[in-house]
C-alpha cells in the first residue's frame, strides 16, 4: 500500500506545480518573440503566392489547354452523335455531352474544390 499512497503524492506534486517567480515575464518574451516578423512573413508569403500564380497562369497558356479543351468538346459532340445512334431516345444525355459542356462542368467543379480548399487554409491561418 506504501507504493500506491506514493505514487498519488507524486502525481498530485506533478499536477499541482508551483509558479516560478519570472513566468510572466517569460511569457511576454515569448509572445513579443512570436508577435515579431509576421508582416515581413505574410509579405513573403503573398508574394510566393503571387509567383506561383504567375507561374501556374503561365503554364496554362503555355499547354494550350484550351485548345485541348476545345479537342474534348470534338470528342463530346463524337460521343454524342454515338450515343443518339444506341438510344435514340436519350435526348438529356446528347443535351449534355453537346458542345463540351461536360468539360466546363469539370472545370466549375475543380474551381469550387479550390475555394473550398482555400477558405480552409484562411480559417487555419
Amino acid at each position: 500500500m506504501a507504493e500506491v499512497e506514493f505514487e498519488r503524492r507524486l502525481e498530485r506534486f506533478f499536477a499541482d506545480a508551483p509558479d516560478l517567480p519570472d513566468a510572466g515575464a517569460f511569457a511576454d518574451r515569448v509572445e513579443r518573440r512570436l508577435n515579431t516578423g509576421w508582416t515581413a512573413r505574410r509579405w513573403l508569403i503573398g508574394a510566393a503566392g503571387g509567383a506561383g500564380g504567375v507561374i501556374g497562369a503561365s503554364q496554362l497558356i503555355m499547354s494550350n489547354l484550351f485548345q485541348r479543351a476545345e479537342a474534348a468538346g470534338d470528342s463530346a459532340k463524337v460521343l454524342q452523335a454515338g450515343l443518339t445512334q444506341i438510344a435514340p431516345r436519350a435526348d438529356w444525355v446528347s443535351g449534355f455531352a453537346s458542345a463540351g459542356v461536360v468539360v466546363w462542368v469539370a472545370s466549375a467543379l475543380a474551381i469550387v474544390a479550390m475555394g473550398f480548399a482555400l477558405t480552409r487554409v484562411i480559417e487555419e491561418l
